[in-house]
């Protein structure tokens, strides 16, 4: 009897050793190699998909080597325009190539990309990147080397983020406790941030007949002044991308389907909808910028870019989308006295709640602080202003 438990003791033990040494070989065959990452045609698999990247957060890509035509469609976008001339057609591929380059490795979905370039020294990313045998445009291995040299020495605050200070450090943190800005609670830095797109007037009906005039728009001609002039596009391109994803009519019925749920009722006022004024989280940051902001950002961005005479920008001026109401400021919308408001309600979540202020505190100086995410910006507070804040109010922290 003892003999048989011993032998069936040892059955199990080499089933499980076996087991694990199965399972740990699947997972390094699944990791990718420096020259993988690297070779520009390699399209990285994750359950059966490809691992797509962007450019302008709505421009997606399989490979690399994808990623090449699209660059050279854009240097030779406006021909014969004089003021985008060669030296701006090659500041824009370099600028595509590197954005792009990073949107590949700082994945959203995956984070072996990333594993792979942080792990590997620069020597052996140049080594790998001298083996290229397949078609590279200029600048790709400056690309990868700026990338790799970037990210050793920062760190990704995002609401996903495998680091808990990086996960904390972002807006769509929930806070259980809800955070008090202006004579009002709400559950993330991201439920204020997006509810104050609203006018305080503005209700669920409101939106709706906004969406319904929306709907019998032509976007086509609209966006296409948009497109043909560099100096409107380039400096706005996330903007005019996010607006070509949104404007359309299945985008409006499916923002039109989200104002049905919640229990939002049509007299329902939408910045106060957004508040914790009864049971917490009614709205999860997800959806705070998925439904709320993107449908504002919308609104407000249509009314930016609109020409002065457009009917459709009296329109919107009516619902008071012309610009940022908050107490007696009014805002426009791009602006820097909008995107200074984001350091004034960090100065409450950092400087005066001190669990967060413990967190902010807790990485090392010498790793800059930063947020990526698929090569998505914002318009309304354009990504490199948002992390200079970010490096800000630590600094501020460490010294509160």
């Amino acid at each position: 009897m003892a003999l048989s438990v011993v032998m069936k003791s040892r059955t199990r033990l080499l089933q499980s050793t076996l087991l694990i040494s199965f399972f740990c070989s699947a997972l390094h065959a699944q990791q990718i190699s420096i020259q993988a990452l690297v070779t520009p045609s390699t399209v990285i698999i994750k359950d059966g998909h490809p691992v797509n990247f962007a450019i302008h957060g709505f421009i997606e890509f399989r490979s690399l080597s994808e990623l090449f035509p699209y660059i050279d469609s854009q240097t030779h976008r406006w021909p014969g325009n004089s003021t985008f001339d060669d030296a701006k057609r090659q500041q824009l591929a370099r600028e595509l190539l590197r954005r792009g380059v990073e949107s590949r490795v700082v994945s959203m979905i995956d984070e072996r990309p990333f594993e792979t370039l942080f792990t590997h020294t620069e020597d052996e990313l140049r080594i790998a990147l001298s083996q290229v045998t397949e078609p590279t445009p200029a600048g790709y291995v400056d690309a990868f080397v700026a990338v790799q040299q970037k990210w050793k020495h920062a760190i990704n605050c995002w609401s996903a983020a495998p680091s808990i200070p990086a996960r904390v450090l972002s807006n769509w943190y929930p806070i259980a406790e809800g955070i008090p800005l202006y004579g009002a609670t709400y559950d993330s830095t991201e439920h204020f941030w997006q509810a104050v797109k609203y006018h305080e007037d503005i209700t669920v009906a409101d939106l709706n007949a906004l969406l319904t005039t929306f709907e019998q728009q032509s976007w086509t001609p609209w966006l296409a002044r948009l497109d043909a002039d560099p100096g409107l596009y380039l400096p706005n391109a996330y903007a005019i991308e996010f607006l070509r994803f949104n404007l359309k009519r299945d985008r409006f019925r499916w923002f039109r389907d989200q104002l049905t749920t919640h229990n939002l009722q049509p007299s329902e006022h939408v910045r106060a909808a957004q508040r914790r004024t009864g049971a917490p989280f009614r709205f999860t940051a997800f959806e705070e910028k998925v439904i709320w902001g993107d449908l504002a950002d919308v609104f407000h961005l249509v009314y930016t870019f609109s020409l002065p005479d457009d009917p459709l920008r009296a329109t919107l001026a009516r619902s008071h989308f012309d610009a940022i109401y908050l107490a007696d400021r009014k805002m426009p919308f791009i602006s820097e006295e909008f995107r200074s408001l984001m350091l004034e309600i960090w100065h409450v979540k950092y400087l005066q709640m001190q669990r967060f202020r413990e967190v902010v505190i807790s990485i090392p100086v010498e790793i800059r602080l930063e947020h990526f995410l698929n090569d998505g910006d914002s318009p309304d507070i354009p990504i490199p202003i948002y992390v200079g804040y970010l490096n800000q109010i630590r600094d501020l922290a460490r010294r509160h």
